[in-house]
């Protein structure tokens, strides 16, 4: 595979949670300068989906291209061949760093093929007091309000123009610390994954990127209201929820900022003309769009739909309508290196898009997840056998959601109906019934890809994770 210009490293930047109207780029109320500059002189993808509504169920497609379950009925890349193993064999040099997700870390398979890996989980569980932050988010939120002034009296009185005068609730800086060392001190070429947990529940932004997106208008006391009420189990009003989208805005923006920073260290160390950047969302976030906050396991747009943004130094502006999925990540990074994509990957490359604005084959995604007993049911799903399967089908014009193991499907027209709030299945015109027909057959070849690739037993799914890893999951409220 032939590289279209003279790129010589790539940057993928994940952010957790990040829904597509989240960004600047896609949504003009937005602030997100930083990230809007990428796309400003980079390639924005309007439709692109994920395909899964968690990290575990959207991950594989991003770092393996293959499906959630394709190769094992777990989560996780244990047995599917991982992006940075290909680009390893390849010569060049990589690193991982993960602002502790618990799902992203060895135990499930995403070490391979990185030189360097970081996923700071064990830091959360070095001592009594972390432990108990790390289990006890609210907590931070407090702690983080509490000391604000004291830490920006502090900056002031030290003459510190640093921008970082708050409590490192999301392992920002210790991500952003691992990924300038790295690009300072890495060999080219090279492939380097930064992924930000900021905009992931219970949503604890320092106080300036709250005044920031509020100019100046939101209190930030505000942050212990909301934080209280759904602490509590108290209704969720109208102001509760402006809250607590002001407060995921503002930590939308705190990763705009640390990717400027990681930026300006492209620019600091030569790197810039030389490397591609990369930014996507894994999955979006609900607010209460259809009765429920974060994401529980559902495939509608607000979860499914995500930013995704290819900068390459020299290459036009481009804006990608056709539909893409985050699985195509794999081989679009493999082709700006110049090497083979692996034969098992679902996705394409997308660099000809990037770079002569050939548009993608506008295909339908497929995107999965899997629902226990009742929608907010914990644990997360793990495994096949957690609970029922759920597979949605996405073209240009309707969703199509189906149950598989109850056999209850949904079909929405998304031209008329964005938000998918009314259900056209249960008496669909003789045009929705062929839309159904002809979905339900794309959800039946999904379920052979899933069925004929097994490798892994069940059993392997409930295989125990250590202590630091537990307290983590339970921090992202994952019990």
């Amino acid at each position: 595979m032939d590289r279209s210009r003279d790129v010589s490293n790539v940057v993928l930047i994940t952010v957790d949670s990040l829904r597509a109207d989240a960004v600047g780029a896609y949504d003009e109320s937005r602030l997100t300068p930083v990230m809007d500059s990428l796309a400003e002189s980079g390639t924005r993808f309007e439709r692109a989906f994920a395909n899964g509504n968690w990290t575990p169920f959207s991950f594989p497609s991003i770092l393996s291209s293959r499906p959630v379950f394709a190769d094992s009925d777990r989560v996780g890349i244990t047995e599917s061949r991982a992006l940075a193993s290909v680009l390893s064999e390849a010569d060049i040099s990589t690193g991982g760093f993960n602002a502790a997700n618990g799902f992203l870390t060895s135990h499930w398979g995403y070490d391979a093929g990185f030189d360097e890996f970081e996923p700071f989980v064990a830091s959360v569980g070095s001592s009594i007091y972390s432990k108990y932050l790390a289990t006890h988010p609210t907590v931070e939120a407090w702690i983080q309000l509490a000391t604000s002034p004291l830490r920006r009296a502090g900056s002031w009185l030290r003459g510190n123009s640093d921008d970082r005068p708050f409590l490192d609730t999301s392992r920002m800086f210790d991500v952003e610390h691992a990924a300038t060392s790295f690009l300072e001190d890495a060999d080219s070429p090279f492939f380097c994954w930064v992924h930000y947990m900021d905009a992931h529940t219970p949503y604890v932004p320092a106080p300036r990127y709250i005044r920031e997106v509020s100019s100046n208008l939101f209190g930030t006391h505000r942050m212990l209201h909301a934080h209280t009420r759904t602490g509590l189990g108290l209704e969720v009003d109208e102001r509760t929820l402006t809250e607590l989208r002001t407060l995921y805005q503002a930590a939308v923006r705190q990763v705009d900022a640390s990717i400027g920073r990681l930026r300006d260290a492209l620019e600091a160390n030569g790197l810039a003309d030389d490397t591609a950047i990369i930014i996507a969302g894994d999955h979006g976030e609900e607010f209460q769009e259809h009765g429920h906050l974060a994401h529980y396991p559902k495939l509608y747009d607000e979860l499914i739909h995500v930013p995704f943004i290819i900068d390459v130094p020299g290459e036009d502006p481009r804006c990608v309508d056709p539909q893409v999925s985050l699985a195509d990540i794999p081989p679009t990074v493999a082709d700006l290196l110049g090497v083979d994509p692996h034969p098992d990957w679902v996705g394409h490359s997308l660099v000809s898009a990037v770079t002569s604005g050939q548009n993608p084959v506008d295909e339908p995604i497929v995107s999965v997840t899997v629902r226990g007993e009742e929608v907010t049911s914990q644990p997360i799903p793990r495994s096949l056998s957690d609970g029922e399967l759920l597979v949605s089908v996405r073209d240009r014009d309707w969703t199509y959601i189906e149950n598989v193991d109850t056999g209850k499907v949904e079909l929405y027209d998304r031209p008329s109906d964005p938000t998918q709030q009314t259900d056209l299945a249960a008496d669909p015109t003789t045009e929705q019934q062929a839309v159904i027909d002809r979905f339900s057959e794309r959800v039946e070849e999904h379920l052979t890809l899933l069925a004929s690739d097994q490798s892994t037993a069940t059993a392997a799914a409930d295989d125990a994770v250590d202590e630091d890893l537990n307290a983590r999951l339970e921090a992202l409220g994952y019990k």
